[in-house]
């Protein structure tokens, strides 16, 4: 069974930098596209960054452009996120997915979520 489990979040000061982990468990993350999501307390899920199998396309919110990075390493079926200069409205659950087709990156084309993981951002 394919699994996804998030890790990396925690608290931290407005300005500071995390960088969030999603491996995957019973399965080959190089057949999946993945991408990031979040959401904040009260509000609907977001999408963040996506990214191509091979990690040749990449695609960002325009919240996160510049300060997020998405990778990932397939030969470690684990995929990031790494955030700059985070900012209190950064706060929210992170959750990866799953992207059936590997070469699209809509929103579309994304399920199979993980557990999440908690981002506070916060002076």
């Amino acid at each position: 069974q394919v699994q996804l489990v998030e890790s990396g979040g925690r608290s931290v000061q407005p300005g500071g930098s995390l960088a969030l982990s999603c491996a995957l468990s019973g399965g080959t993350l190089s057949t999946y596209s993945i991408a990031w999501f979040r959401q904040a307390p009260g509000k609907e899920r977001e999408f963040v960054a996506a990214i191509s199998w091979s990690g040749a396309a990449t695609d960002y919110a325009l919240s996160g452009k510049g300060r997020f990075t998405i990778s990932r390493d397939n030969s470690k079926n684990t995929a990031y996120l790494q955030m700059n200069n985070l900012r209190p409205e950064d706060t929210a659950v992170y959750y990866c997915a799953l992207g059936s087709h590997p070469y699209v990156l809509a929103v579309s084309n994304f399920g199979s979520w993980g557990q999440g993981t908690q981002v506070i951002v916060s002076s």
